[in-house]
């Protein structure tokens, strides 16, 4: 690298370039740099890329080729959707750095960053807390018609039967809650619960529960024993071959007759024509979905029509303070290999 720096943001609407310019100034203090930034127009009407099997990323913004002559004269590139794959690194001889504000480099092909000796750092659990609260805001929104009596109340219907026994929802403290994944946002969400004195379930076969947990009484059991024994199994397992589809229909008939799925992690794992299947027949009662597959899901989907599902276009990680704490982990984190240190928050 030369003694000044050329550290190019690639943002967008969400994690906007002049919040990562902001923490690296504040992070690297008089340390002479160069910045230059892009500005996408995501999401409000650019759409991202899931998957694309022609390319070794997923989940990006763009083709590779948009960025070449962006990223050609970079020491550092930080981003947010940008695909960077062997072919961009080859139009980016001086690059050393690449930080993604995500908990995944799912947008980098990591091996040819490796192959160049370039270190790639992303950013674990930075909407952990904001999908854990959201992610209680739709049990509740769910189980307790809030979303329902919104839309009677604004139609001018004012219904009650929202009121009526028959349709009343159940309190926290009387219902077993299921956990499936229990990492960053899995534990925030068992802690959120516990004021409640909810009975709280965990599975998570990489996961061990600590002394705090035990004191607090969440209970790690089998994912079978799990399914049949909540009134709500929340969802927060990584996308792995493993997990892809591990809610399917046999899972959701061991599920008591009544009770409820949120998802608030990927659409991949969860069967969704076997959820509207045993949401139309009320073997479950409802469910609160951030995420779904496809997404974003069809108009004309017949899940999407039911009366007993509370829906949202895939914003439980969207809040201004994650926006801002992962442009400060990427900026503590291009300070800390600057000065020789390892980074915090390596990419794997």
């Amino acid at each position: 690298m030369s003694d000044t720096l050329t550290i190019g943001t690639i943002g967008d609407g969400f994690m906007q370039p002049q919040f990562f310019e902001s923490a690296l100034q504040k992070r690297l203090g008089d340390r002479p740099v160069r910045y230059k930034s892009m500005m996408m127009d995501w999401p409000l009407r650019l759409k991202s890329t899931k998957f694309d099997p022609t390319l070794p990323v997923a989940e990006f913004l763009g083709r590779p080729e948009d960025y070449f002559e962006f990223i050609a004269d970079l020491d550092i590139l930080v981003t947010h959707l940008t695909p960077i794959t062997a072919e961009s690194l080859k139009h980016a001889p001086a690059l050393k750095i690449i930080a993604v504000s995500r908990g995944g480099p799912v947008n980098i092909e990591m091996e040819a960053a490796r192959a160049r000796g370039i270190t790639v750092v992303n950013t674990p659990g930075r909407n952990a807390s904001a999908v854990a609260e959201f992610t209680i805001a739709s049990i509740l929104a769910e189980t307790r018609n809030l979303v329902r009596g919104h839309v009677s109340v604004a139609s001018g219907e004012f219904g009650r039967q929202f009121y009526h026994y028959d349709h009343a929802g159940p309190e926290l403290c009387e219902l077993t809650i299921g956990i499936i994944g229990y990492g960053d946002i899995g534990s925030r969400v068992a802690r959120l619960l516990q004021p409640f004195n909810t009975r709280i379930l965990v599975s998570d076969p990489f996961k061990e529960l600590t002394d705090e947990d035990r004191r607090m009484g969440i209970e790690k059991v089998p994912f079978d024993d799990l399914l049949r024994q909540s009134d709500v199994v929340t969802l927060h397992p990584r996308v792995t071959p493993q997990t892809k589809g591990m809610i399917g229909r046999a899972q959701i008939e061991m599920m008591r007759p009544g009770s409820y799925i949120i998802n608030t992690t990927r659409g991949q794992v969860l069967d969704y024509t076997a959820l509207y299947d045993a949401l139309a027949s009320g073997h479950l009662r409802g469910a609160a979905l951030d995420t779904f597959d496809p997404e974003p899901p069809p108009a004309d989907w017949p899940l999407l029509k039911l009366p007993n599902v509370t829906l949202s276009p895939h914003i439980a990680g969207a809040t201004r303070y994650s926006a801002h704490k992962a442009a400060g982990m990427i900026a503590e984190d291009i300070g800390l290999i600057l000065a020789g240190q390892p980074p915090l928050y390596p990419a794997k």
